[in-house]
């Protein structure tokens, strides 16, 4: 078991001056939290944050960090709070050990390959501190260790979770070791026959093989040598792991597999790695297509090397990584080697853009100090992104800005259609609430619930928006057929014609070819929309139908004709549009006069309201239409008043009276008199306009002891 003093040792050899005060402490505190707490393997539990921060400790990770994994536990498993922690041992150290606890408690569930993708990515993005990673890291390769003292079905799982999340966030960061472990436990685990024949084979070929190292080492190295080139050459054989995907990849059987030897040689310049590399090309015979040059173009996560496979004179393929010394710190270590603890030499940062990791490298470079660095990085690392479960722990990747209706559709859509609300973090939100990395999103549904047009305003993915655009046209050209219907229909009644069937009839679909339409549903629309007429429709379709053409009317006819029709619409005109269905809004009665504007409603033509109605800013601005009027003395249209008074006999027959005597028909009455002994009478008359309903009101405000008049 690790103890305390092979920390603080590891931690002195390469950080003379670091703050072990600050470790020891982290040491008591978690040995007292965790007092009496047992691992499955009966050791006391504080065996397994030593042996984490150990293994910070040979990452050769700050004092704050190693603190950070003796403790990273003693929230989860412990009474300790993070306030308590924050006091103790700083801000810094508090936000690590938080760190790792928000990913501890993460459920992965998905096997996916995108799916793990997504939660490597919200685990970075959750961590403004790098050193949340690292500890995790080291925290994770222990528990594979000792992996064997749980249930077989527990240890699939976490096997299968670390091989998909932890081994490849490992490898991201670059520490190649650990990822390397942590492969090859995963594999002893999830396919133990496979692991127990490739160790087999290696025992098998394990004398053969230190032999072969012995031989092509010395060989090598006297060749470098007598050119000039210092190199420290290292053999060993290749990771289970690795040579199970070569298994898997090349379909091959363990014993198939020959290149299971990888060699390294490290030099100390980057023109000795080239220098080598002909060397050895020289020697050997390389395999085509098996040469990378990883120094002129490094991995994302600033690995450089150069990869050669040889063939070698006994017919075996040696895979061979040139390197410089720093290199190969760098391919060990990772982001942890550029963890500086002495000042250096500013070196120019590389102006060649790769990924996210590679840029915190190059900002390192450029810092002195590792306080200095961190501030430098604590940053998203995903500004673009955000990274969501959904109620059964999935990981959903949105951009940023994008709100529970985009998470909506993104599930399927139905349940965007149907979108009424959203639980986040078991809290009610608003639609255009923006998630955040990390959320747990829950949609509500209701069947009564459709797509509206102020979505678009705020949602970010192109499948939402184009899911709500398709609802709505489809909404639109639903209502339009409808509309179209209803006018085609009533203006054929006019001519005396009817027409079975409408949207299938056979005169009708030749009709629309002929005004380049695709279907008799697009002519129809069109008429809906205004932008055709009916009487253009059915003056093509009467010779189709056997009808002959009527001769032009005259001049009596014409005038009658319109008196018809303006009586029929009520005396309304829409702007740019002949023979359209009108009705008269119940809710605000508009008059003659009046400032009023129309609504295309389903299948119910224009309806016409009051500029003033209390319902038009609640509509869709689209559906609105410019209407004005055109009366004549023969329309009469309905109005309500209100007359308040005081509760005086006479009253009511003063207001009746003036109502009968300024010709104005009085449809319904309803009086009433309240506690306080006022008067209400509510009048629903018939007037021919605006100016009349004035008068009347005016007339009726001069009767004594009246209060108020209003129109209702």
């Amino acid at each position: 078991m690790i103890r305390l003093n092979n920390i603080t040792r590891e931690i002195l050899s390469y950080h003379p001056k670091a703050n072990i005060r600050l470790v020891e402490k982290a040491y008591v505190y978690s040995a007292k939290v965790h007092h009496g707490q047992i691992r499955l393997s009966g050791e006391p539990y504080l065996s397994h944050p030593l042996e984490a921060a150990y293994i910070l400790s040979q990452l050769k990770m700050d004092e704050v960090c190693i603190a950070a994994g003796l403790l990273h536990d003693v929230l989860e498993d412990t009474s300790a709070e993070l306030e308590e922690i924050r006091e103790l041992f700083g801000a810094e150290t508090a936000n690590i050990v938080d760190g790792v606890t928000k990913i501890s408690k993460m459920q992965f569930s998905s096997s996916k390959q995108r799916q793990a993708e997504n939660v490597r990515k919200m685990i970075l993005a959750m961590s403004s501190d790098i050193r949340v990673i690292i500890v995790k890291i080291a925290d994770r390769l222990h528990n594979m260790r000792t992996l064997g003292f749980q249930a077989p079905e527990k240890q699939r799982r976490i096997a299968k979770e670390t091989l998909e999340i932890y081994a490849p966030l490992a490898g991201r960061m670059g520490i190649q070791w650990i990822k390397s472990n942590l492969e090859d436990l995963c594999l002893f685990y999830l396919e133990p026959e496979i692991y127990e024949k490739i160790k087999t084979e290696a025992v098998h070929r394990r004398d053969e093989g230190e032999k072969f190292i012995i031989e092509f080492t010395k060989i090598l190295s006297e060749k470098l040598t007598s050119v000039g080139i210092q190199a420290n050459i290292k053999g060993r054989p290749k990771h289970f792991y690795s040579i199970y995907k070569k298994m898997l990849n090349q379909n091959l059987n363990v014993n198939q597999v020959h290149d299971i030897l990888a060699f390294r040689v490290i030099v100390n310049s980057v023109s000795d790695c080239y220098a080598a590399l002909g060397h050895i090309h020289s020697m050997w015979k390389p395999v085509p297509g098996r040469v990378k040059d990883y120094i002129s173009v490094p991995k994302a996560n600033k690995y450089q090397s150069l990869h050669t496979t040889v063939v070698t004179p006994w017919g075996q393929r040696m895979e061979v990584q040139i390197r410089t010394h720093e290199m190969d710190r760098v391919a060990e270590a990772g982001i942890a080697a550029h963890w500086k603890y002495k000042d250096g030499a500013v070196s120019k940062a590389d102006e060649s853009q790769f990924e996210w990791l590679n840029q915190l490298l190059e900002w390192q470079k450029s810092l002195k100090d590792p306080v200095e660095f961190l501030e430098t990085v604590r940053m998203d690392l995903f500004p673009n992104e955000v990274y969501v479960f959904t109620p059964r722990g999935e990981v959903k990747e949105f951009p940023a800005g994008s709100t529970p209706v985009d998470f909506a559709y993104a599930i399927h859509s139905e349940v965007g259609q149907k979108c009424m609300g959203a639980l986040v973090n078991g809290k009610m939100v608003t639609l255009k609430y923006q998630l955040r990395t990390g959320d747990i999103v829950e949609i509500l549904t209701s069947p009564k619930q459709h797509p509206r047009k102020n979505w678009l305003e705020f949602v970010k993915t192109p499948r939402a928006k184009t899911r709500i655009r398709q609802w709505i046209n489809s909404q639109v050209r639903e209502e339009s057929i409808n509309l179209g219907r209803d006018i085609l229909e009533k203006d054929l009644q006019k001519v005396h014609l009817t027409v079975p069937n409408l949207i299938r009839s056979e005169q009708l679909a030749a009709v629309s070819r002929e005004l380049s339409f695709h279907s008799v549903e697009d002519m129809v629309a069109q008429i809906g929309l205004g932008k055709i007429s009916a009487k253009q429709v059915i003056g093509r379709l009467k010779p189709r139908l056997g009808v002959e053409e009527e001769k032009p009317a005259g001049l009596v006819s014409k005038v009658v004709g319109r008196m018809k029709r303006r009586k029929a619409d009520g005396g309304i005109r829409v702007k740019g549009v002949d023979d359209m269905l009108v009705r008269f809004a119940n809710c605000c009665h508009p008059i003659p006069g009046e400032d009023v504007i129309g609504f295309i409603t389903r299948g119910r033509g224009i309806t016409i309201h009051h500029k003033a109605c209390q319902h038009i800013p609640n509509t869709d601005k689209e559906r609105l239409v410019e209407v004005s009027w055109e009366a004549t003395s023969d329309d009469i249209f309905i109005a309500r008043i209100r007359v308040t008074s005081i509760d005086r006999k006479g009253v009511l027959a003063d207001v009746t009276t003036i109502i009968t005597q300024n010709d104005a028909n009085i449809v319904e009455s309803d009086v009433k008199t309240t506690s306080d002994q006022k008067g209400i009478a509510n009048f629903t008359v018939e007037v021919g306009n605006y100016k009349q309903l004035q008068e009347i009101i005016r007339a009726i405000k001069r009767v004594k002891d009246v209060l108020i008049v209003e129109r209702l």
